[in-house]
């Protein structure tokens, strides 16, 4: 903001010395520079009472503006108003506040600069000439000048703003894309960790047990003794089978980067297995059984992607969800179908936007309290799927809004995952996981 001002006060004295000098006009130049003077003045303090880290929060950026409109809107009323070609500057300060302040504080400020506008379309000072010529433009043209600048406040002002929020939004949910990658990541590589924890210290484990019994048989006529040497061979079994528990998952090994299709959808949908609606895992009946099935990447944003969309097909499910899968030479697709309301038609073009709750209704309120949707669950699921290489559709089995209070088989949500098969098959292609060197076990 002071970089700003400096850049606007060097502009406003060059303009009224090429004003006085090059062409010859009258100008209150004590008046002009008073006003400039203060500014220079409201700079200097900034610059020596704040820090150079200091941030200015909602009502000092308010200030700050305001201070900058209204410092201006008093020059150019010295120097003829809407007569000035420079009253389009005006327009500089309401762009500040669309792009920094919240909606309140930049209507505030575009009605004082629309206050301005009109008060100087009839106050102002003339420009007069050495011989004293008064320099005007017709009144059609101030009319036409004021409704520019009128039209122009607005515009500037709410576009601005709106891409402002957007580009917040949308930065603020793709952080929590990540953030949500990351924890998935995180619990991955945990357990990863936690199998290798418990591969590695069984070797020093068994060690522990087999010493303390020969310390038992050894003390068998010290009772006390014998008793330390008990507790020892228990805890060593105790922390055998703590680590045999946490390890279930699985070394992170080759293997555990790659798995068939359906224990992938299984894996991300068993969270929401028991929450009350059913889950039917389907097959596409030209696939056959799950013999044929493909292996593909076990890749963390995956499994979030899909177990987000699954999540909002529980939410508004009435009592059935339907995962569906089906593969071909080329594509690897999944379907997740509920029987719930559907989205709203209107809708369906802007699903996946971040921030926007795609089918939360008055009923649902009611339905499920607790539950507070912002449209991040789609965001978060259609980034990261697509991510993987997937395409997403979003559509409706039946419309949401005709008036057939009976449920029927996949009559609401439908959302339809598809992949080129070489980007996610572990077994054929680019992104095939090798098997690896078989470890000599000591």
């Amino acid at each position: 903001m002071i970089l700003l001002r400096w850049v606007a006060i060097v502009g406003q004295i060059s303009a009224i010395t090429v004003a006085q000098r090059m062409y010859g006009l009258q100008l209150e130049l004590g008046l002009c520079y008073l006003a400039i003077g203060i500014s220079i003045i409201g700079n200097l303090i900034a610059i020596f009472v704040f820090p150079e880290n200091k941030r200015l929060n909602e009502a000092e950026n308010l200030l700050m503006v305001m201070f900058d409109l209204l410092q201006l809107g008093f020059l150019l009323t010295l120097t003829g108003g809407l007569n000035n070609p420079f009253v389009l500057l005006l327009l500089g300060p309401v762009t500040v506040s669309a792009a920094v302040l919240t909606t309140r504080s930049t209507a505030l400020v575009g009605s004082t600069a629309i206050i301005l506008v009109t008060l100087m379309s009839e106050f102002h000072l003339p420009l007069l000439t050495d011989q004293g010529f008064i320099l005007r433009i017709p009144d059609v043209f101030i009319f036409g000048n004021w409704v520019a600048l009128v039209i122009a406040i607005i515009f500037i002002a709410g576009y601005s703003q709106r891409i402002t929020l957007e580009m917040h939004a949308m930065s603020d949910a793709l952080s929590a894309t990540q953030m949500a990658l990351s924890r998935e990541q995180k619990l991955t590589d945990l357990g990863g960790v936690v199998a290798a924890a418990a591969h590695e210290l069984g070797t020093p484990l068994a060690t522990i047990k087999l010493a303390s019994a020969e310390l038992m048989e050894e003390l068998a006529d010290q009772p006390e003794l014998y008793e330390d040497a008990a507790l020892i061979r228990e805890q060593a079994d105790r922390c055998r089978d703590i680590l045999r528990d946490m390890g279930r998952t699985g070394k992170d090994d080759l293997h555990m980067r790659q798995a068939p299709l359906i224990t992938v959808i299984q894996e991300a949908a068993e969270p929401h297995e028991h929450r009350g609606k059913i889950v039917h895992y389907t097959h596409d009946p030209d696939t056959g059984d799950e013999i044929g099935q493909p292996t593909i990447l076990r890749k963390p944003e995956i499994i979030h992607g899909l177990r987000n969309l699954v999540q909002n097909a529980v939410d508004f499910a009435s009592h059935n969800i339907w995962i569906e899968t089906h593969w071909t030479d080329d594509t690897i697709s999944i379907r997740i179908v509920d029987d719930g309301k559907g989205f709203p038609t209107h809708l369906l073009g802007r699903i996946g936007d971040p921030f926007m709750s795609s089918r939360r209704s008055a009923p649902d309120k009611s339905q499920r309290p607790g539950y507070e949707g912002m449209g991040l669950g789609l965001f978060i699921a259609k980034t990261l799927l697509e991510r993987s290489g997937a395409n997403l559709r979003f559509a409706n089995g039946s419309n949401p809004y005709a008036h057939d209070n009976r449920q029927q088989k996949h009559s609401g949500a439908i959302v339809e995952v598809i992949w080129p098969r070489d980007t996610i098959d572990a077994k054929h292609g680019q992104n095939a996981v090798p098997i690896g060197l078989n470890q000599q076990v000591t």
